[in-house]
């Protein structure tokens, strides 16, 4: 039996997956002993970092020059009762702040929620939350003082 985060993930992959200005990618993130020195070997993007990442291509409006441009998206999938680590919540800030798409999908709908998000110039407040889910995740884990 598959864990129900697993398979939520997979449905979310394939529901983005059929939107041809989003490029989406499994992000697995953790370590293992080195099979001939023992010693742990890091894989994924960074501690924290979001199950799904990728970007958002969007067209700039002809007074933004008209080009295109790649937003960098990054999702994390939860189950409804999973909780983001300090880590995760961290990660999420840093990608808004930085002005990419971010956000935890508790579902399909959610995932699709986050990838519509409307950009504009200037960004609105990136430490806003993109959803309840969220706010609550937020709530849950919360900055620390900088």
């Amino acid at each position: 039996m598959s864990n129900p985060e697993t398979d939520l993930q997979q449905r979310i992959r394939l529901a983005l997956g059929t939107l041809a200005e989003l490029r989406i990618f499994r992000n697995q993130v953790g370590s293992l002993p080195d099979p001939k020195t023992g010693r742990p070997v890091q894989f994924g993007l960074a501690r924290g970092s979001a199950d799904l990442i990728g970007w958002r291509t969007i067209t700039v409006t002809p007074d933004m020059v008209g080009q295109r441009l790649a937003v960098f998206t990054s999702i994390e999938v939860k189950t409804p009762r999973g909780r983001l680590t300090p880590e995760q919540h961290n990660w999420l800030h840093a990608v808004r702040t930085a002005g990419g798409i971010a956000g935890v999908a508790r579902s399909v709908a959610d995932a699709l929620q986050i990838t519509e998000v409307p950009l504009a110039f200037p960004q609105r407040n990136p430490s806003a939350p993109h959803d309840a889910a969220d706010a609550q995740a937020a709530n849950d884990h919360p900055r620390p003082a900088a």
